[in-house]
């Protein structure tokens, strides 16, 4: 999250390794108005770190990145965002300091337990964590960026302090730019948040047995198969060959074939981003009634 042109795409594209239908800007409005109109998810993965959970079996992690809009009149998609968050990444321009969007997002990174209340089912998805990202420090000229990187970094945990998030803030520098700046070095410090998102990776208990809700936000039709919705299971669990009831279509439809970032899966559990493939199932009547992203 972040205010606009913070660099939040930018970041999202300089981690991503699997995008999906919506990722990284997609929309053909967001292109032609160049800006994130809509929630955008890709994913990247790593290693376990086994040396802090030694007793898990896990051998990688699969990082699920959803970048949310940063304009002023598209605080509802944020909003829909914030609600399948697991840590936020609250991205800054270092030349520019905290905007009146990045404001909203503190906001509404704090206050995710009340919107948790409000959306009753969706359990225990979401944990009070914020990594800060400093973005866009190769603008700095090198003779100065390390005193300047310095004194935002101070200056910020000054202000959040005040905020729950209190004084243990992690801030990383990093220019998420793709490609190279005037020193020839390319993505600075994205290595350096890696190793700060491991350290501060938590295992999140997951609710599989409660009945199955599943956040809709775009939906696709696929000639002679059926129609795909795609979004996050919330609560509960789903397998290929059950049933899912659509309250507002006022229809149960069969789950014919399931897919996580381009991979086939049998089965999604709560916080399992996904898309899902369903016979019968007008794609024009998701997207009226559901108010999603039709593509």
């Amino acid at each position: 999250m972040g205010h606009i042109d913070s660099g939040k795409t930018s970041l999202s594209r300089a981690l991503t390794r699997v995008a999906s239908t919506a990722a990284l800007d997609k929309n053909p409005q967001s292109k032609e108005r160049g800006i994130t109109l809509d929630l955008g998810f890709s994913a990247f993965f790593t290693r376990f770190p086994s040396y802090r959970f030694p007793d898990s079996q896990i051998k990688y992690l699969q990082f699920t990145l959803v970048d949310c809009p940063g304009h002023a009149s598209l605080i509802k998609t944020i909003i829909g965002g914030a609600s399948i968050i697991d840590m936020m990444f609250l991205v800054i321009d270092i030349t520019k300091g905290i905007q009146t969007q990045t404001s909203e997002c503190i906001v509404i990174g704090k206050n995710h337990f009340i919107l948790r209340m409000k959306l009753i089912f969706l359990g225990e998805i979401l944990m009070p964590k914020v990594i800060v990202i400093l973005n866009k420090i190769d603008l700095i000229p090198a003779e100065s960026r390390a005193e300047t990187v310095q004194k935002k970094t101070e200056a910020l945990k000054k202000i959040l302090s005040k905020t729950k998030f209190g004084n243990n803030l992690t801030i990383i520098p990093i220019s998420a730019s793709v490609g190279t700046d005037t020193e020839g070095m390319t993505n600075m410090g994205i290595d350096s948040l890696l190793k700060t998102l491991i350290e501060n990776v938590e295992i999140p208990k997951r609710h599989t047995f409660d009945p199955f809700y599943f956040l809709i936000d775009h939906c696709f039709a696929i000639k002679g198969q059926g129609t795909v919705v795609t979004g996050t299971v919330i609560q509960g669990s789903i397998s290929v060959g059950q049933e899912v009831d659509f309250p507002e279509l006022k229809a149960v439809k069969k789950v014919k074939s399931m897919q996580m970032f381009k991979k086939p899966i049998d089965k999604a559990i709560q916080g399992d981003r996904v898309g899902i493939l369903f016979t019968q199932l007008d794609a024009k009547q998701v997207f009226s009634l559901y108010k999603v992203t039709l593509y």
